[in-house]
């Protein structure tokens, strides 16, 4: 994050202007002048005194004039302090929290589940949902069974706790009988159910090494289906909800910079990597224009809070907008949707 500790020495007529100044940009969208500053902060000082004011500001790098003779616009430093330090935070209020509820498909498969959040972030903010996606392997799976095919090749079907269904095909070195599969699935499910995917490996692998445990053939091939079968998959992936609600906004005129975002989302590897850096840390994550180090965000704010089971992060829920955003409005409503998705995530997992 950036640094803020020059900006702590603001003296309460200048962060008073400078919340004024920035809610009424973000509500109006328009240069805020010395005047109009005047009547809307509530001090009783002369329009001269506040241009003082907002040349000091301007100098620190909080506010800029677009035009000459124009108003004042805040920075992306600006926004930084305004949020951290001028902004005051309400919860999401319990009519949209049961709104949320009610709409999110909390029984669904977690694909479904994130889609329907990303979708319900991007309605509910009029910006862009964006949402990282756990491997299979992140969830401790319920079920487990093998078709045999031809040529050695057999089908794995695995059932997760989540409700998700994966087919993998693998080759094993020797042909196994339709028999040999049943018992290797029995005795993955008797001992395993509820366990993740990298759990149940380790665990596969101390009994073989065991010397106490009596190598039979059973447990040697489970150890060579279950190594194949419980593989990690492709990595994390990420789902977007609503990017044409960034196109014929004002504050995003910039035709060229809207499609290197649009790229980006086609991409996804770096948005990945920023949503995976904001997975690493705690609470809501919130990078204003260039503080995501990421050419493609300036211009633009990201939002993130994640969500997960037991302690563990299993992803991040974010919306990217306009660096003018009522982030009042926006930071609850990912906090809040995030709990939610955490929530459902939980039932979803075994009660072992």
């Amino acid at each position: 994050m950036v640094s803020h500790s020059s900006h702590h020495s603001l003296d309460p007529r200048s962060r008073r202007l400078l919340r004024s100044l920035i809610a009424q940009y973000i509500a109006e969208g328009q240069p805020v002048g010395s005047r109009t500053l005047a009547k809307s902060s509530g001090l009783d000082v002369s329009p001269a005194t506040i241009r003082n004011v907002l040349a000091d500001l301007e100098e620190a790098g909080l506010v800029a004039a677009p035009h000459t003779s124009a108003g004042r616009v805040p920075t992306a430093q600006g926004y930084r302090v305004f949020v951290d330090s001028l902004l005051e935070l309400r919860p999401l209020g319990e009519p949209e929290v049961d709104q949320l509820r009610r709409e999110l498909p909390t029984d669904a498969a977690t694909p479904d589940l994130l889609g329907s959040a990303t979708s319900l972030v991007s309605e509910m903010t009029r910006f862009v949902g964006v949402v990282s996606v756990p491997r299979h392997e992140e969830f401790p799976f319920r079920h487990i069974d093998f078709v045999p095919l031809d040529g050695g090749r057999v089908l794995v079907i695995l059932v997760f706790t989540d409700g998700q269904v994966q087919n993998r095909v693998i080759a094993t070195q020797r042909t196994y009988a339709p028999g040999e599969l049943e018992q290797v699935a029995n005795y993955l499910n008797q001992n395993f159910g509820g366990q993740r995917l990298d759990e149940i490996r380790a665990r596969l692998l101390r009994e073989m090494r065991d010397e106490r445990a009596r190598l039979n053939s059973l447990l040697a091939a489970a150890v060579e289906v279950a190594e194949q079968a419980f593989q990690s998959g492709a990595g994390s992936d990420m789902l977007v909800a609503g990017q044409t609600n960034l196109m014929g906004r004002q504050d995003v005129a910039d035709v060229d910079r809207l499609r290197e975002l649009f790229e980006a989302f086609q991409r996804k590897r770096d948005l990945l990597q920023l949503l995976e850096r904001c997975a690493r840390a705690e609470g809501v994550r919130l990078f204003i224009g260039e503080e995501s180090g990421f050419a493609a965000l300036d211009g633009y704010s990201l939002v993130t809070a994640p969500y997960g089971v037991g302690g563990r992060v299993l992803g991040v829920l974010g919306v990217i907008g306009p660096t003018r955003m009522a982030y009042e409005r926006v930071i609850p409503v990912v906090q809040a949707t995030a709990g939610l998705i955490s929530g459902a995530l939980k039932r979803a997992q075994p009660t072992s």
